[in-house]
Parts: structure tokens; sequence; C-alpha cells
């Protein structure tokens, strides 16, 4: 099928896919010179995140969980596909309308980039050098398909001409133009398409040539790019960054703290394992060699640490669970890990917080913002400038080189990854990312429990059967978790053991007798204040989730 009586769809639509992805590569070359947050690509993700009702957003992550932003990128990338092909389809028709339509994407990318929060003039090169390659690549592939007739055009052979008497061009003129029209090697190739009075043929093989080495244009950029935004340089930094001795060690982990239960969360989560909800598209590459970290706002003495810096204050380390306020009743996002770092506390007093400060606002590197309660902080807690995570630096996804570790509260209001600043400030003052989006300011989480085992759905044998799951009451701690089958009698379970209040706590009922049939098991946790779980069931917003955790199972 043809589009317009000049190109067929499938090479204009093929002309367009390959501009757009040289478009792609350049700007993340340019990207990777200026600023990897610059990617327009990334800049329209994230304007797409932030704009994004925060309802939709808990359907993204009940859905999709931690590959939510996967989903989103390929659904990007699949928008530009629509969109690039179809600028070629314009373009075929009138080149003005392909270069208008990737200006107007241009625009489009320009106005993300400059909407994230550290975003500067410098921030548009990238967008501005992919359109440009773009226009470049669409022109020339659009010239390379098609030639006009003075190109190479001829008129027929009059029988018994074999010098082709008619001919308007000199001998070989159609060799050196490389066009399907006229002779090619002494045959005779008639025009395909017509365009008014302006005889076109369609060259395949300079069109499959030119989109060749659009494709080869594309990936070089594209690769020099990945390697110019630091991921390799972060990795091997990583990989070679030494942890200092902490100054004060954890408390050795008391026997029965596991109980070594097949299908049961272990009491430390594997670094491999350990949840990670974020708003990051990308997630930031930042060089421990330039991190700092600013401390300024309503404070005495404005402090700049740089990680040398960090590494020669007392570090300390700590069993802290972190929970995600998106974690539904019964949800995955929750672990626990062995933390080391500077004390947050220590560091704010010596910068001198001064009187009637009531909350920290922290930004990482890709400019997202968290608000943490001051009081909190300063109130003995372990609350960490954390750089290492279960034995080793903080893996990238979890925010190397630093982040913040506060226990008690939710991540969102709490757990900052690749921190590089600290306004000290208040309530009333400033309003960090998700609080603008109508969630509850301050997050302290809240006494839950899940069943692990059995898993929800599942079919067991009858007879003797394990009950086991986990329980949390972050900075109060567990006293006791009940477990009740089909609604009957509530029964104790047995509690392993737990080095401090500031993480989970596993629990087993190992006696239940199954019976044939279909049974709902339920549970509830009770903490060290003497709260016991709510049965209401309440949505994750504002503040998290509420009810007891239930699973169905079939004894068969």
């Amino acid at each position: 099928m043809e589009s317009n009586g000049r190109v067929p769809l499938w090479a204009a639509a093929l002309i367009g896919l390959v501009s757009g992805a040289v478009a792609v590569g350049v700007s993340l070359l340019a990207a990777g010179l200026v600023k990897a947050s610059a990617f327009p690509v990334v800049a329209v993700g994230n304007a797409a995140i932030d704009l994004t009702p925060a309802g939709l957003k808990d359907f993204a992550i009940r859905t999709f969980g931690e590959n939510d932003k996967v989903v989103l990128l390929a659904g990007i990338f699949l928008v530009l596909a629509v969109i690039a092909a179809a600028v070629g389809v314009l373009a075929a028709r009138d080149i003005r309308y392909g270069l208008a339509g990737l200006a107007a994407f241009g625009v489009v990318g320009v106005l993300a980039v400059l909407t994230r929060p550290d975003a500067g003039a410098v921030d548009v090169v990238p967008t501005l050098a992919g359109v440009a390659a773009a226009m470049f690549a669409l022109h020339r592939l659009t010239g390379r398909a098609l030639l006009p007739r003075e190109a190479g055009a001829a008129a027929p052979r009059e029988e018994g001409s074999p010098t082709g008497a008619h001919d308007a061009h000199p001998a070989g003129e159609a060799h050196e133009t490389g066009d399907d029209t006229g002779e090619r090697h002494g045959t005779p190739v008639p025009p395909v398409m017509r365009a008014g009075e302006d005889l076109r043929t369609l060259d395949r093989r300079r069109l499959l040539i030119g989109t060749a080495g659009g494709v080869v244009v594309a990936g070089v950029t594209g690769v020099v790019g990945r390697m110019l935004s630091g991921r390799a340089q972060v990795a091997a930094a990583r990989v070679g960054m030494e942890l200092p001795r902490p100054s004060v060690r954890a408390t050795p982990l008391p026997a029965g703290v596991d109980l070594k239960i097949r299908g049961l969360s272990p009491f430390v989560t594997p670094n491999h394992d350990f949840y990670r909800v974020d708003t990051a598209l990308i997630v930031p590459q930042v060089d421990p060699r330039n991190w700092t970290l600013r401390i300024h706002g309503m404070v005495d003495r404005p402090v700049e640490l740089a990680l040398a810096d960090l590494m020669k204050l007392p570090l300390e380390e700590a069993d802290i669970t972190l929970c995600c306020v998106s974690n539904e009743v019964g949800g995955p996002y929750i672990g626990n890990a062995r933390w080391l770092g500077a004390s947050l506390a220590g560091v704010l007093r010596d910068a001198g917080v001064r009187a009637g400060a009531d909350m920290l606002l922290s930004t990482s590197a890709d400019g997202w913002t968290c608000g943490t309660p001051i009081d909190v902080v300063l109130d003995g807690r372990d609350a960490l400038l954390a750089l290492a995570m279960n034995g080793e630096a903080l893996p990238v996804d979890h925010g190397f080189p630093v982040r913040q570790v506060v226990p008690g509260l939710y991540g969102y209001v709490s757990a900052t990854k690749w921190v590089t600043e600290i306004k000290v400030t208040r309530f009333d003052q400033d309003e960090a990312y998700w609080t603008s989006r109508g969630w509850s300011a301050r997050g302290p989480i809240k006494t839950q429990s899940r069943i692990d085992l059995p898993r929800d759905g599942s079919s067991v044998a009858p007879g003797r059967t394990v009950i086991a799951g986990v329980a949390w009451a972050q900075h109060k701690g567990v006293d006791a978790v009940e477990v009740r089958v089909d609604g009957g009698q509530w029964r104790q379970a047995r509690l392993a053991e737990a080095p401090t209040a500031d993480t989970w706590r596993q629990w087993v009922v190992d006696d239940w007798d199954a019976t044939p049939g279909s049974h709902t098991i339920e549970v509830r946790a009770t903490d060290a204040t003497g709260y016991t779980q709510t049965p209401d069931h309440a949505p994750v917003t504002p503040d998290g989730a509420t009810g007891w955790h239930s699973v169905s199972v079939e004894v068969a």
C-alpha cells in the first residue's frame, strides 16, 4: 500500500522509526555529557509520574509491583515509536510536515526537562541535539528513498534503437546516480510512482543502506551515552569502596532470631531481594568522589560533607526494618537489613538546629524530596546517614553512596535515597513530594502482621500444617501474634527472638490440624504499647493500610 503515491507506507514508517532512534541515541549521548537526568525520555517519564494522580500510581504499584517503571518506560518508547512512524509518513507527503512534527515533539521534551526540580538552561541541550539529529536523518533518508526524474528517469527505448536514440541522458549517467530509474546494468527500469508531472521511483537499496547507517548511529551514540552516564564508573567505585569499621556495633543477633522455616521471610532480607519503590525512572548514578551533603536552613552552622568527611565520623551499625507506605495489608514492600552509617542526629547537632524547626526537607540526586519530623530523628533512635547495607556498600538501586534510614517511619517521610541536601525547616513553610500530593506529613509505621505460609490460594495436605509469617511495629516492638482459622478462637503464635524494637519479628503456629475443605486463616499482632491491630481495612492512602491479613487455602 502506498501512503500518497510517492512512498509506500512501510518505507515512510521505517524512515520515521530510524530518525526517531537517531534522536534517542544522540540525545542520550548529549545527556551523558551534560547530565543524565536531562535525557528527554527520562524527563518526559518523570513528568508523567509527577502528573499522574495518586490513585493511578497506587494502581500501578499494586498491578506491576517493582516493574512499574519498566512498564512506564516500555509505554513511553511504544508511544515514541508510533509518533516517529507518523512523522515519517508526514515527511513522505511533504518534508516540511515531518520536520514540524519533530519540532513539536522537541518542544514537549524541552518543557518536560525544564520542569525538573534541578533543571538549568543547559539541560535542554540533549533534547535540541536529538531533534536536530532526527531532522537531519529524516531529510537524508527521505532524499535517499526517492530520486527526481532528472536524476535518472528515462524514456522507453524505440525498437531497433539499441543505443537509445531518444535517451535524454549521457551514457552511464543512471549508473552514476545509483537510481533504480532509467537503465541499470543495461536493463530499462520504468518509473513506479508519479507526483504531479514529476516521475519518481523508490530505491530500496539506497533506502535500506541509509536506514542501516541510521541504526548504527543510533546504537553507537546510545551505547556511548550510557557509558558517559557514569554507570560503569559508579559500579566500579562501589565495588572498590572500603567500608570503615563501626564505632558502635549492632547487638549480636540472638539465637532463635530466625526460625529457619522454608518459605518464611528470612530475618535479614538479602540485598537483591530488598523491595524498591521510588519515583526514579532511571536510577541516579552518583559518583562518590563528587558526592556532597549540604545541611542548611534553620541551623547555626551550615554544613557541607564529602563522603570522606562522613566516613571520618563515628559510624554505627543498626538492624532496621523499612516499610513502604504503599504496602497493602499482607504486601511485599517491607524488608529488614543491617545498616552502617553516621548518626543523623549527631550531624544535626553539629550544625545547631534552631528553635522552632520541626522538619528535615531532604532532597535526592534526582530532585525528589522527603519531609521528616525532627523530633523523631532526635529522640534517640538509630536514625542514620547510611552508606552500607548488610555488610557491603549500598547497592545503587538503594541509594549509593548515601541514603537516610529512620526507623519507625514509612519510607516516603524518612528514607531518602541518593541524598544530597537536607534543609532544616518547618512543616508550615515547606512541603515534600508526596505530602504535596495528599499523603500524611508524618507517616509513622502502623502495627501490622503478614502470613507467609501457607500461601493464599494454595493447596495443602490434610494433617499437621505450619502457619508462619512476620509482624512489625517499628520502634515499639511486637509483643504478641495471634492466629485463627475460619473465624474460630484466636491462638497465640510462638515468636522468634528480636534484637531490637526496630525490626520485624517472625512467628509460627506449627500444629494446625488441617482438615479437608476450604479454610480462611487470619492473623493479628499486638505491639509493646498494648495496641492490637484493627480488623477494619483501610487503603494505603493517606498514611498506610490497616486490617487483618488473611489467606484462603484448600486442604485436599
